[in-house]
């Protein structure tokens, strides 16, 4: 599902800026403004699913990042910003072919990290606590209680199951066993599944961070079933082979000079890897 139709950059007016007077000793970048007009791109054309590709300092998360501020995209970690910033998005455009999307939400690197630690801290409470679990289930299991109240129900509920549990099985359930069965793959994946839901745009910078090929190639499956089947329209910057391999995706390469579209399979990274499993071929067939 195509929402956002066409973003049309800022490029281009920086220099007339920095002539009328905007221009003060204190600073020494006007950034975003003199990043984009080095690539020759003033506009986006999107599909269901577009990519920006380019290697580290392209621009590609740059203007991931302006896009989302432009369209009011909610996100959770912050982002380098500028004096400047403001003044770029009042300068870019854009046009909807359908705005009745239910959710714009940009999803980065940060925000999987910080899922991820949040894990980290949950477990490590986990660890903590399960001392003071094993204590309760001793105490509840082999100690006598009468009941004196009706506000002594609940605590006879819990001493009547703790009772008909093993010392492991009480430990577990009290102590959201499930937490500690994923990997930080695993985790980042289904942190992807948990926040994409239906009739979204969705931006993903550099989704690759944290999963395995064979979770990425997961992801890739379960994006290509988003836009099929729930009315998503992703745009995502990476540079991973599996990720560019979307169906149907709108490349934008970010290497050429001018950018512009080009196919995933002729893409700078993509040949690199290429190379080096057919110069290394011999060992895979023996």
């Amino acid at each position: 599902m195509v929402y956002l139709k066409n973003f049309y950059f800022a490029s281009g007016i920086a220099e007339d800026l920095y002539l009328n007077d905007i221009q003060r000793t204190c600073y020494d970048s006007f950034y975003p403004f003199m990043i984009l007009p080095q690539k020759g791109i003033d506009e986006i054309e999107f599909k269901d699913v577009t990519i920006l590709y380019g290697g580290n300092g392209s621009g590609k998360s740059t203007m991931l990042n302006i896009i989302a501020e432009k369209i009011g995209a909610e996100r959770m970690a912050p982002y380098n910003r500028s004096n400047f910033y403001e003044d770029y998005l009042g300068y870019c455009d854009l046009d909807y072919i359908n705005a009745q999307m239910e959710e714009k939400l940009i999803i980065t690197s940060d925000d999987i990290f910080d899922y991820m630690l949040d894990i980290r801290r949950l477990n490590e409470g986990i660890d903590t606590k399960r001392e003071e679990r094993l204590e309760e289930y001793l105490d509840y299991k082999y100690s006598s209680y009468q009941l004196k109240s009706i506000d002594d129900i609940e605590e006879l509920r819990k001493r009547n199951a703790a009772k008909s549990k093993t010392q492991s099985k009480y430990i577990r359930e009290t102590l959201l066993d499930n937490v500690r069965e994923y990997s930080n793959g695993e985790s980042a994946f289904k942190y992807f599944t948990s926040k994409i839901k239906e009739n979204g745009i969705y931006l993903l910078d550099e989704p690759e961070n944290s999963l395995s090929p064979e979770m990425q190639l997961e992801l890739v499956n379960f994006l290509e079933q988003s836009v099929r089947a729930f009315r998503c329209q992703f745009i995502i910057a990476t540079h991973s082979p599996f990720i560019l391999s979307l169906k149907n995706a709108l490349v934008y390469d970010l290497d050429k000079e001018p950018a512009g579209p080009n196919d995933w399979h002729k893409l700078k990274n993509v040949q690199a890897y290429y190379r080096f499993f057919m110069d290394r071929r011999e060992e895979f067939e023996n």
